[in-house]
């Protein structure tokens, strides 16, 4: 049962797949090849026939990432093989219709906005992607083979081959386009960590108290937020200790601060970043019992 759930295909992650190809599609025709801009990964190779041969990357991107999809088809799940052949072509297809759409930004050929721009573009588009189990390139076939024969971890291989893609790149640009792609690459990888560790930052906190009863009563009717106690051990005492697991929207962090230190000005409390909640308060509606309460 596990398995047919893990392999399903949902209409939603391919919806989203589709408006992230589209988003990066834009940013690699409007930004990057409209102002020689380079890029790593397979996109990158594209860029360079393209810079080279004048090749549509809309055809070298089906060429290229087929016969890796082919190749790499035995360690890729249903699901994943299925996701990543429809992200390539959707970008192929979004390549095409883009260059066939005369959409004209005017930044006055500045590389500067061209590579934030292109980064903040395509980032999220990939991001968004990524986000929903899908890729745009072959890349990560690559680095699961040399992962799973030469044991190298897929991190490592995909930043060489992007250093390679973005060397290579030096026989079409030069030394000044290539400094503002690697501007863009950089705001890029930044769009892209943020979409995947979730859009919505929650926080993490850790109580140690002698009120622990106290903290979970206040907590449970005032905030409406629910409570994990994890049971745990003083070092120097060796003395068994509930340890309070609390998460809550960054906004709710000070009222939590209050009620902690009014019960119990002594308890210890750890605070740290939740890339990500999910589940009722944080993905559904929080429930009301008051004129002044909301949903999250």
């Amino acid at each position: 049962m596990s398995n047919k759930i893990e392999e399903k295909i949902h209409f939603v992650d391919l919806l989203m797949i589709t408006i992230g190809c589209a988003a990066y599609a834009f940013a690699l025709v409007t930004f990057n090849i409209a102002n020689q801009l380079a890029d790593g990964g397979i996109s990158g190779v594209t860029l360079i026939l393209k810079g080279l041969f004048n090749f549509n990357p809309a055809y070298s991107t089906i060429i290229i990432n087929i016969p890796l999809i082919m190749i790499g088809y035995r360690f890729l799940g249903r699901r994943s093989i299925i996701y990543t052949l429809y992200g390539t072509l959707m970008l192929s297809l979004f390549l095409w219709v883009w260059q066939r759409v005369p959409i004209n930004i005017a930044l006055h050929h500045d590389l500067f906005l061209a590579a934030m721009a292109a980064g903040i573009t395509g980032g999220a588009g990939s991001g968004l992607v990524y986000r929903f189990g899908g890729t745009t390139g072959g890349t990560d076939i690559i680095a699961r083979i040399f992962e799973r024969f030469r044991g190298i971890p897929m991190g490592q291989t995909l930043l060489w081959l992007d250093i390679l893609v973005l060397f290579v790149s030096l026989v079409y640009i030069d030394i000044r386009h290539m400094a503002y792609t690697l501007l863009y690459s950089y705001v890029f990888s930044r769009l892209v960590n943020f979409i995947l560790s979730g859009t919505y930052a929650a926080k993490g906190v850790l109580i140690v108290s002698t009120k622990s009863q106290e903290i979970i009563d206040q907590v449970m009717t005032v905030m409406e937020r629910g409570v994990s106690i994890l049971h745990g051990e003083g070092g120097y005492s060796h003395k068994d200790r509930p340890m309070l697991y609390i998460v809550v929207s960054p906004s709710e962090l000070h009222e939590l601060q209050t009620i902690v230190g009014e019960l119990d000005e002594n308890a210890f409390m750890t605070i740290f970043d939740v890339n990500e909640a999910i589940g009722e308060g944080f993905t559904y509606s929080r429930p009301t019992h008051g004129l002044f309460k909301h949903a999250h």
